[in-house]
């Protein structure tokens, strides 16, 4: 994560981190991710070590209760609204996929900011899909010579790089 924060602060997201370790384990977690992955951990990390917060979102993983269940690997974006947007979870054997995380973000803006969709596979740059909320006359407006395949599906280039953003998500 602190290798990518640099790409979720261009987009004016706000990182931080939940871990079921005590204060003192993630400061030599901390230096190990210095070591070995020559970064400094630069987002704030709150500890949960009695996992009261990992079990309130169900951040555990099911299975034998007489052992200490490992932590899964959950994202959660928040907008500006204070509302759930995203909530991803791998297992604790797979690591997070943060070029995914970052795509979901660009995607989930360029919906609040330009009223625009995401195709399947879609990568910030390539073209995107008028909401279909949006009136023919207010397309026609904002997206001079998009692609109508349907009423509903609307293809348009126009204004699909997303990377100064005013919206402000956590992940």
């Amino acid at each position: 994560m602190a290798a990518a924060k640099g790409e979720f602060d261009k987009r004016g997201v706000k990182v931080m981190a939940i871990s079921a370790d005590t204060v003192e384990e993630n400061l030599e977690w901390s230096k190990d991710i210095k070591e070995v992955e020559g970064t400094e951990v630069n987002f704030p990390i709150f500890c949960d070590a009695d996992r009261s917060v990992c079990e309130l979102y169900n951040m555990l993983e099911a299975g034998d209760d007489t052992a200490m269940p490992a932590t899964v690997r959950s994202v959660f974006v928040i907008g500006p609204d204070k509302k759930l947007k995203l909530s991803i979870t791998y297992p604790p054997s797979t690591g997070r996929n943060f070029d995914e995380i970052l795509r979901v973000v660009d995607s989930l803006q360029l919906t609040a900011n330009k009223s625009l969709a995401t195709p399947v596979n879609w990568v910030d740059g390539e073209k995107a899909v008028i909401l279909p909320s949006v009136s023919k006359e207010d397309a026609d407006a904002k997206f001079p010579g998009y692609q109508a395949v349907k009423p509903y599906l609307r293809y348009t280039a126009e204004g699909v790089t997303n990377h100064s953003v005013e919206e402000e998500l956590v992940a």
